[in-house]
C-alpha cells in the first residue's frame, strides 16, 4: 500500500465479494448470506468473518481461497484473514430475499 492508497471500506470489500461464487450453487456468497462481517483497519488489514452452507462443504477451500484472492487484489489491502465461523449457523433464511424467491424457498 502506498501512502496515497487508503484501505477500502467494508462496503467496497463486500461489493468485491459479490464476485465470489459458491461453485455448487453458482450464486455469489454475499447474496447467499455467507458473509457475516468485514473489518478493515487503517493499515489495510482485512478480516472477513463468513460461514459455509455446511461444515462438510466440499467447496469450502475453493471459496475461502477465492475470498482471500479477491480481497487481496483490492487497492489498499495489506493482509487478508478469512475466518470461518459456525455461529450463527447458516440456514436458507440467510439468503437475500430476492434470491430466495428466485430459488423457490
Amino acid at each position: 500500500m502506498t501512502a496515497a492508497t487508503s484501505p477500502p471500506s467494508p462496503d467496497v470489500v463486500r461489493k468485491a465479494l459479490r464476485g465470489v461464487k459458491d461453485p455448487e450453487l453458482n450464486l455469489n456468497i454475499v447474496d447467499l448470506g455467507l458473509v457475516y462481517d468485514i473489518e478493515v483497519d487503517e493499515a489495510g488489514a482485512v478480516v472477513v468473518n463468513m460461514t459455509l452452507t455446511s461444515p462438510g462443504c466440499p467447496a469450502g477451500p475453493e471459496i475461502t481461497t477465492d475470498v482471500r484472492e479477491t480481497v487481496a487484489n483490492l487497492d489498499g489491502v495489506n493482509s487478508v484473514d478469512v475466518q470461518i465461523v459456525w455461529e450463527p449457523y447458516w440456514t436458507p433464511e440467510k439468503i437475500d430475499p430476492r434470491i430466495r424467491a428466485f430459488l423457490g424457498f
